[in-house]
């Protein structure tokens, strides 16, 4: 979709048609529901859910496919929509009628990157290691049911695995995922499996059993495997790296072609060194942050 170059009108003018649409009793006005603890605030959550909507390759999006995405009534999508681009978190395309993501996004993404310190202390290591590997290294967050890669670090020669950071994988197939649920406190890991179940639906008994085992791997060397999973042509090894006592987890990886890494490489050569890297760099962060 090609973004307009008109300058736009005013929060209030820009979205009344819209909303007027929008706010139309056609989907019968679902009432906004609580969830059991009094201190969680619907609006707030539906209103992040709307932000999370927005895919990698997504450009404009309107309000029914908002809507579609998060779950959420249209004529709550509508108001929440006017707020969001009100404060800047949105940008609304009169011409479209549809939004895009605005600069309060991208200041929010860039201010927990520079808070952290996670580039500037995990990138030389990462790299060093990739060089040394010929492999591509990852450093990665969780949103949902998917990774989300903070920084990449690619090897000299020929790219095998063309991802960047912001580049999505599935948490239960991927190595990166399991080591990621492998670092979580086990009452937080229950919640995320149960989740897990419910998205995957049919499919997670088969996705289950090779993700118990890679748990099971995990508690007994310390790091996680896929091979040729999530993608036939790649294989990797991932471990954790939890700071703050495990309020915040991260989780790193070393991966390229599933030709190449074979499970024998991945579990004797690839997954000690991923394990050190990330008890490296846990150490480095926690000094950081001290």
């Amino acid at each position: 979709m090609k973004r307009t170059s008109s300058i736009p009108l005013s929060p209030a003018s820009a979205h009344a048609a819209a909303m007027r649409a929008a706010d139309a009793p056609h989907d019968g006005g679902e009432p906004d529901t609580d969830r059991d603890d009094r201190n969680f605030v619907t609006a707030l959550a539906r209103g992040l859910d709307l932000l999370r909507a927005f895919g990698p390759h997504d450009d404009y999006l309107g309000n029914a496919e908002l809507a579609r995405r998060a779950g959420i009534p249209r004529p709550t999508v509508s108001r929440l929509t006017y707020t969001l681009t009100s404060l800047g978190y949105l940008i609304y395309s009169a011409s479209l009628e549809k939004y895009r993501l605005g600069q309060g996004a991208m200041v929010l993404g860039q201010r927990y990157l520079a808070g952290s310190g996670i580039r500037e202390i995990a990138q030389p290591l990462m790299q060093s290691l990739a060089f040394a590997t010929d492999c591509t290294v990852a450093l990665a967050t969780s949103d949902r049911h998917e990774m989300v890669y903070l920084e990449v670090c690619q090897p000299r020669g020929a790219l095998v695995m063309r991802l960047a950071p912001g580049s999505r994988l599935p948490t239960a197939t991927s190595a990166i995922g399991r080591a990621w649920l492998a670092g979580l406190e086990p009452e937080r890991r229950a919640a995320m499996l149960a989740d897990l179940e419910r998205h995957y639906g049919a499919r997670w008994p088969a996705i289950r059993i090779k993700l118990e085992r890679a748990l099971r791997d995990y508690a007994k060397r310390g790091f996680c495997l896929a091979h040729a999973e999530w993608d036939r042509t790649v294989s990797g090894a991932a471990a954790p790296v939890v700071l703050e006592g495990g309020a915040e987890v991260l989780a790193i990886n070393i991966g390229g072609a599933a030709t190449r890494l074979t499970p024998e490489i991945l579990d004797g050569n690839l997954g000690p060194r991923i394990r050190e890297l990330a008890e490296a760099l846990q150490g480095r962060l926690w000094q950081g942050r001290g």
